[in-house]
């Protein structure tokens, strides 16, 4: 099957109409980007629909993680980044270069007190650090830090 077509499928699914910078947005997630914010999405998808709005993609980044086919990731510094990865994982983020992983992680394991009487409805995962390429830069005296590729994790 064509991908647009899944994708067009999908959100009919969800019942959202699959208007084409909806089923690109989606796409786009779908394509292993690795966790772009908003603007990234829309500098990237503006060159192939000029006419797409900043507006739209939000407005579409809304709607797709209210019908949970993303996940808003919020990895602090006002930075929400989105993940078409709706499997159970966390994030690490290298203070450092910036890059963004993902890793299994089993949320259901991680206990939380203290909270009695509240329904938790999500657990987030983050954590920071300095990624294989930073340390290693730190442990040569480098210079300014080369930015790592993402890394792929199946989950």
């Amino acid at each position: 099957m064509d991908p647009s077509r899944e994708q067009a499928a999908l959100l009919q699914r969800c019942n959202i109409r699959p208007t084409y910078p909806r089923i690109k947005v989606l796409a786009y997630l779908m394509t292993g980007r690795a966790h772009p914010t908003a603007d990234e999405i829309y500098s990237s998808l503006v060159r192939e629909i000029p006419s797409l709005s900043k507006m739209t993609v939000y407005n579409t980044l809304k709607l797709l993680a209210q019908a949970k086919l993303i996940r808003v990731v919020n990895i602090g510094d006002k930075e929400l980044r989105y993940d078409a990865i709706m499997t159970k994982h966390g994030h690490f983020k290298c203070d450092s270069c910036g890059v963004i992983c993902d890793f299994p992680v089993d949320s259901d394991a991680i206990a939380v007190e203290g909270l009695d009487g509240c329904t938790i409805t999500e657990k987030d995962v983050l954590v920071r650090g300095l990624c294989p390429q930073c340390t290693a830069n730190r442990r040569e005296g480098a210079g300014k830090p080369k930015p790592a590729k993402p890394q792929k994790i199946k989950i």
